[in-house]
């Protein structure tokens, strides 16, 4: 069974969103984005999967367009959803967000994603910067596991 965070579903339709995240950990640093609208906040890096795509090509292109940064090493840790209106589609959507664990490898340049930028942070803060509690549990997890 696949965790649900957040909210539980109120009483209209969903559209199923499916998409994938990253904690993305270099020299006990993670890469995060910081997204200035429709609420500044910081997130792990990633987005929709389009029609056709597998989840780790969405990884990769998300992560360019919201860091500017390609990845290597991509490990899938799991999946949850969360049930949430999406301002910049105008719907509600049953998010099944996939996050994986993988190194930023190479800057290729600035966020191509307007409104978005990279931020490097030391990873004890990551958790509590993190406004969804899915992605806060898995940061936590990771971190746990790669403290062992």
């Amino acid at each position: 069974m696949i965790p649900r965070f957040g909210p539980p579903p109120g009483r209209r339709a969903y559209r199923l969103r499916p998409g994938a995240y990253a904690l993305l950990i270099r020299d006990g640093s993670a890469l995060l984005t910081f997204q200035q609208a429709p609420e500044p906040e910081f997130q792990l890096p990633g987005g929709g999967i389009d029609p056709g795509e597998s989840a780790l090509a969405a990884l990769h292109r998300e992560v360019r367009e919201e860091t500017g940064w390609t990845i290597g090493s991509a490990r899938r840790l799991g999946a949850y959803r969360r049930f949430c209106y999406m301002p910049d589609y105008e719907f509600w959507a049953e998010k099944l967000c996939s996050v994986w664990i993988a190194r930023p490898i190479a800057r290729l340049g600035l966020p191509g994603e307007p409104g978005h930028e990279a931020h490097w942070l030391p990873l004890p803060r990551v958790e509590a910067l993190l406004p969804d509690p899915g992605s806060r549990a898995f940061v936590r997890a990771a971190l746990r596991r790669l403290a062992e």
